[in-house]
């Protein structure tokens, strides 16, 4: 059964960058559309990033040009490289499998604060 957990979540000025991992175990990745999450205190749940086992990205418009996700099916991981963060950019960051499908897999997440 797959399982994600992430790591390099922090805290952060406005403007610096973090890059987040998300390591793979217990089944490849390599067929699979990979996803980074956020969720900010009790909002909902949201995409902030995709990327298909084609290796095509999608983003959402807020974070377009300062954030890129990538992959590496045989090291099994998936990174969000962030840079220019910003306050509005804090919650916890969740990496994903499948998206919201009925077999999705999430990790635990890891937190990202960003203070002006």
């Amino acid at each position: 059964q797959l399982r994600l957990v992430e790591s390099g979540g922090g805290s952060v000025h406005a403007g610096e960058s973090l890059k987040l991992s998300c390591a793979a175990s217990g089944g490849t990745i390599s067929n699979r559309v990979m996803a980074w999450y956020r969720q900010a205190g009790e909002s909902q749940r949201e995409i902030v990033a995709g990327i298909g086992a084609e290796f095509s990205t999608n983003y959402r418009d807020s974070v377009r040009d300062r954030f890129t996700i990538s992959r590496d099916n045989t090291e099994n991981m998936v990174y969000l490289q962030m840079t220019d963060l910003k306050p509005e950019d804090t919650g916890v960051y969740y990496c994903n499998a499948g998206y919201t499908s009925a077999s999705a897999v999430w990790g635990q997440g890891t937190q990202v604060t960003v203070s002006s």
